[in-house]
């Protein structure tokens, strides 16, 4: 017993260790970025006139991408905070609940039915860790277009989603299945039961297992997410995966932060590591029309905030994959404008529960012109105000640190060796120009395409096929 406490001790000295020295390394990048961003003292004297060395008009242009990027100053902010405030190296959850007296856990898995292989043996995996770690009164849910058969599971229920179904609002794609799942005469789960919501390549951990037990028997909020990780299985597209880095360091950072703080999506979430009360989900719904049919979670994560349901953080990981191609990765990004935008211009959601999103738009919107502000303030050197030098270094280190963040949490360097972790971990700091490039094009091809409303289902599975490499449903708004 004794040994035990001390190794726990252990644990989260070296927990807490990791931590101190990530953030002292954030900050020290913050002010090497400041210091740069404020340029040459010598070339930014406060007696030098700016206008008379580069002009009236491209002062004002230099001067306007500089404070540009101060608009976007909430997410690397609430980024900051998340990463800080927060140990990015917990232990493992402990187990606070009862694997065994629990209510009914439904994983529920949406799949068009084009990747039965992928989803028999994900379903699989689940459900041998899940028996291994002594979990009872659980089911696996498999809605899809298609049949895929695999009923024959035991604990997996398949439902079909009828080619003639429509919702009252006329919702579409994955909405529209999910609200299928809650009609009176499909639904078998009560309201005091819980539904994880899994895409097909989700795959479960034991840390997220007990954090979803921990959860429900905390039974404080309705809605809860965690983290997902995109290189913890076969890696596909390296450069893809390492974009992907990003959105690992954004769960360390924004959505914990804003979930276990304020305990509200304020800056939406995923669609995926969403746990729900059945009951509440019910009442909230998924039938949000068209606005709410292409970003599905923003839109439902938004309404239920309005609503007055509470959200939390829950600890432990699950494992996804990044998209295997560029082409794929800009598809998926341009469907997440569309559907935020969407969301956004919605009447149905207050303005209160837009703002955060407002931030993201804006994000996008404006992230050429931010992003060329690093080599602009080297180039042009401006007097500005210390404060704004350092908020420009500010925002710039946190941007960068949240790909090193997605690094030290998606990879093991005991496992892939000391060396190629830190390529990995450099490799993301110099890709971080073309991780510009694709995002930017992705929102161009989004408002370029806004017309047209795509569903573009992403290749998940290594199958020569190119029937379902390419597809997807249009439905055009004109």
């Amino acid at each position: 017993m004794r040994v035990m406490f001390l190794y726990r001790m252990k644990g989260a000295f070296c927990g807490y260790l990791s931590h101190l020295l990530t953030v002292l390394f954030l900050i020290m990048i913050i002010l090497i970025l400041g210091n740069t961003t404020a340029g040459n003292p010598e070339n930014v004297s406060s007696n030098v006139d700016p206008f008379r060395k580069y002009g009236i008009r491209m002062t004002v242009i230099l001067y306007s991408m500089r404070f540009l990027i101060f608009l976007t100053l909430p997410l690397p902010l609430f980024n900051f905070l998340g990463i800080v405030l927060y140990n990015l190296f917990p232990k493992l959850p402990g187990m606070k609940g009862s694997l065994t007296h629990h209510p009914l856990i439904c994983f529920r898995v949406v799949t068009k039915g084009l990747n039965p292989r992928l989803v028999n043996e994900n379903v699989q995996k689940n459900i041998i860790l899940c028996n291994s770690l002594g979990l009872q009164n659980f089911i696996f849910e498999i809605v899809t277009d298609k049949f895929i058969d695999v009923s024959r599971i035991p604990l997996v229920r398949e439902i079909i989603v009828p080619f003639n179904y429509r919702t009252t609002k006329g919702s579409k794609y994955k909405a529209r299945a999910l609200h299928y799942c809650l009609e009176d005469d499909v639904n078998t789960l009560n309201d005091q039961d819980w539904i994880v919501h899994l895409d097909e390549e989700t795959i479960l951990t034991k840390g997220s297992v007990i954090g979803i037990v921990n959860f429900i028997a905390k039974g404080t909020s309705s809605f809860g997410q965690g983290v997902i990780t995109y290189a913890n299985e076969e890696i596909v597209s390296w450069i893809t995966t390492i974009f992907d880095l990003s959105r690992v360091g954004n769960d360390y950072g924004i959505l914990r932060f804003c979930l276990k703080y304020f305990r509200k999506p304020l800056f939406s979430w995923k669609g995926s590591y969403v746990v729900s009360n059945a009951g509440a989900e019910k009442k909230v719904s998924f039938d949000f029309g068209i606005d709410g049919s292409i970003a599905e979670d923003c839109f439902f994560g938004l309404t239920a905030w309005n609503q007055g349901y509470l959200f939390d953080f829950i600890e432990g990981e699950m494992w996804e994959k990044s998209p295997f191609s560029l082409t794929d990765y800009v598809k998926q990004r341009k469907r997440w404008i569309q559907g935020i935008t969407l969301t956004f211009l919605s009447k149905h959601i207050p303005l209160k529960q837009k703002v955060g999103i407002f931030f993201i738009l804006l994000s996008w919107v404006t992230m050429p012109l931010t992003a060329s502000n690093t080599a602009l303030v080297i180039m042009y050197p401006l007097p500005m105000p210390t404060i704004l030098n350092f908020l420009c270094g500010f925002m710039g280190g946190v941007m960068m640190f949240l790909f090193i963040v997605g690094a030290l949490k998606s990879f093991n360097f005991k496992r892939i060796g000391l060396w190629k972790f830190l390529l990995i971990c450099f490799s993301s700091i110099f890709l971080l120009p073309f991780f510009v490039l694709a995002e930017t094009c992705a929102v161009i091809y989004a408002f370029l395409t806004f017309r047209i409303i795509e569903f573009h289902t992403i290749e998940k599975e290594r199958i020569n096929n190119s029937s379902r490499r390419n597809s997807h449903i249009i439905l055009s708004t004109v």
